[in-house]
């Protein structure tokens, strides 16, 4: 093990009051893509940005273009969790993470035995019908063809957030809480630029904060311990 690695191991070790705050880099190891690398759906050439796409405006104005991308861009359901995904799923079952925040929409942690996650950006999993409020998996997204409908007629949206959506109050207060009594705080898999979600990692009021990431976030400063690798990668020697 590296230096690094072994001062997280410490810290972990030491620790039974970890919460881990994640993004898009914590599911590209299990072969989902993020949005803003260098191979990143933002990178991709698209009829519209996929910024605007993922927006309310348009899922309300382009709607059967919005399931189209959303169908073939943001559903993965043959994937699986990663070595960071499991590791933590562990830590919770050990007593030692309380929670994971998480701005993915995958249900990878849930799927690798997490139970206390905190999904700020909604999840791909759950569905409902606009009009009598049924609920759907993924496969009624995944396997229709065009806008999916309901038994009853009405449109099924997925419970993600889209731009211009407010992010749930309930589920921002609870990860605010989680992190301002953190021990350890672990931010993992993410550049920090997405707002307001990134912006409660602030709310940490501890001096054990470790940053992993592949690229620089504007937390690195701050940090005690900053690893610049994928996630998987490092949780997976622990």
């Amino acid at each position: 093990m590296t230096d690094a690695i072994l001062q997280l191991k410490k810290l972990v070790d030491e620790s039974d009051n970890i919460v881990f705050f994640g993004g898009a880099g914590v599911s590209t190891e299990s072969g989902i893509k993020d949005f803003r690398s260098v191979d990143g759906l933002y990178r991709q050439k698209f009829k519209y940005p996929p910024e605007t796409i993922l927006s309310h405006s348009f899922y309300e104005s382009h709607t059967e273009e919005f399931y189209e991308f959303y169908r073939t861009k943001m559903l993965a359901p043959d994937a699986q969790p990663n070595a960071a995904h499991k590791k933590l799923a562990q830590w919770e079952r050990e007593g030692k993470l309380k929670a994971v925040i998480t701005q993915n929409i995958d249900g990878l942690h849930q799927k690798a035995g997490s139970r206390e996650v905190l999904e700020l950006h909604g999840s791909v999993l759950r569905n409902h019908c606009l009009r009598c409020g049924k609920f759907y998996g993924v496969e009624a997204v995944a396997e229709s063809t065009g806008i999916p409908r309901c038994t009853c007629g009405g449109v099924i949206k997925p419970d993600v957030v889209l731009y211009e959506e407010s992010l749930d109050e309930q589920v921002m207060e609870k990860a605010l809480d989680y992190i301002a009594g953190a021990d350890v705080l672990i931010i993992g898999g993410t550049s920090l630029v997405v707002y307001p979600a990134a912006g409660l990692v602030r709310y940490y009021r501890g001096n054990k904060l470790v940053v992993i990431n592949r690229d620089a976030t504007g937390m690195d400063s701050a940090a005690r311990l900053c690893i610049s690798a994928p996630i998987g990668q490092v949780l997976g020697q622990l």
